[in-house]
């Protein structure tokens, strides 16, 4: 399917993010483009295959593979991972099945970057707001039922190392019903403010504004976040029932784990602390360690070597490591494009070659036309709940 990220992996909620698919269709209907779905690299295609029928190759297939916890209790049922989440809100197909059981009063989320803040906030969210969203129905029906009111989101490091943005979440604070209950020991020690850098002032700003202002109302769902502390285990017989944390101190910006335990309790677990790229071709330049293919400003690198291979080029996530937001990510692209615009005119790539047409005729290939009678379908069938 078309879109990528911005269709599976922004929240319902954010309307005006996804408004760049738009965009994205007129460039698709430039008859200079074409559009072929139900295609896998590596497993329908090959890179080399590829590279014989076009002058230039740009990976950019991202990084859809969760970072583990690797604890112990991790395979426990409802135990998923935030982009497992995301998928099943956003109608990812094969995660229309996951169904996470919301029966439970408290949830932990192990990270605190702006997904983790997405899956707090539509957990918390009322179920007659979501309705005006775009999400699935079939979420919508479990998070109708939900009995979910306290969601902690819990981070190895403290408040000025906090990985959400401003944006996402002064959302969570203005949520209806819903209270931000601060620890104030986290801020120990959060001074001159003034100092920080723009954008981590703002945001500290707002936590130590928030921190002095807050107030639990009864029968409000609590938004709880908790600083310093590292999981160790996920607990409970066949269910999870509670998580044990490190209490963890900073040293050198680093979160260092010291003989201190607490548990919080739980009954639905989700970890939010990465993503993973992963090698889909062996003729992919990868850095395994990394998890990310070898190149420099997205030229890649000839495997056993430190020079560029001529034509073929690497952008988003499976560049730079699975880091920064939306707005990091298309300024990486817009970089990499104009990699390729100076390679072109500076004769570093040839593009006079008169190459064969790629052979796919005994595979069921999607078109720009197939995908579009696709979603007009859905547009319309989506008609019926408005």
């Amino acid at each position: 399917m078309p879109f990528g990220l911005v269709r599976f992996g922004v929240a319902p909620d954010h309307a005006e993010v996804k408004n760049v698919i738009h965009s994205f269709s007129k460039t698709a209907e430039n008859p200079n483009f074409r559009f072929m779905g139900n295609v896998t690299l590596g497993k329908d295609v090959t890179l080399d295959e590829l590279r014989k029928c076009y002058d230039i190759v740009l990976l950019s297939y991202g990084a859809d593979i969760d970072a583990k916890l690797n604890i112990p209790g991790e395979d426990k049922k409802n135990v998923i991972s935030a982009r497992e989440f995301v998928g099943w809100y956003n109608g990812l197909p094969r995660l229309e099945n996951l169904s996470p059981d919301l029966s439970g009063d408290s949830v932990v989320l192990f990270g605190q970057g702006n997904v983790a803040i997405d899956v707090a906030r539509i957990l918390l969210s009322s179920i007659d707001e979501l309705r005006k969203t775009d999400i699935t129905e079939h979420s919508l029906d479990v998070l109708s039922r939900s009995k979910v009111k306290k969601i902690y989101l819990v981070g190895r490091r403290g408040p000025l190392q906090a990985a959400f943005s401003i944006k996402e979440f002064r959302e969570m604070l203005k949520l209806p019903k819903v209270d931000t209950i601060w620890r104030v020991g986290d801020f120990t020690g959060v001074q001159e403010i003034e100092k920080l850098q723009r954008p981590r002032k703002r945001i500290t700003e707002l936590m130590v504004k928030s921190l002095n202002e807050g107030k639990s109302v009864e029968g409000n769902k609590n938004f709880l976040p908790v600083f310093y502390r590292s999981p160790k285990s996920i607990n409970g017989s066949s269910q999870v029932e509670s998580v044990d944390c490190h209490v963890t101190k900073l040293v050198n910006d680093k979160a260092v784990m010291t003989d201190k335990i607490e548990t919080i309790p739980a009954q639905l677990v989700c970890r939010s602390i990465g993503y993973q790229s992963i090698c889909v071709d062996d003729a992919i330049n990868f850095d395994d360690k990394r998890g990310m293919v070898k190149n420099v400003n997205g030229r890649v690198l000839k495997k056993n070597s430190d020079e560029s291979d001529p034509g073929l080029y690497v952008a988003g996530w499976l560049a730079t490591g699975p880091s920064g937001v939306i707005l990091t990510t298309m300024n990486n692209a817009f970089g990499v494009a104009q990699t390729i615009i100076n390679d072109i005119q500076s004769g570093a790539v040839k593009c006079d070659s008169i190459r064969p047409e790629l052979d796919l005729k005994h595979h069921r290939i999607v078109s720009w036309s197939d995908w579009s009678r696709i979603d007009n379908r859905e547009v319309e069938s989506g008609k019926k709940f408005n």
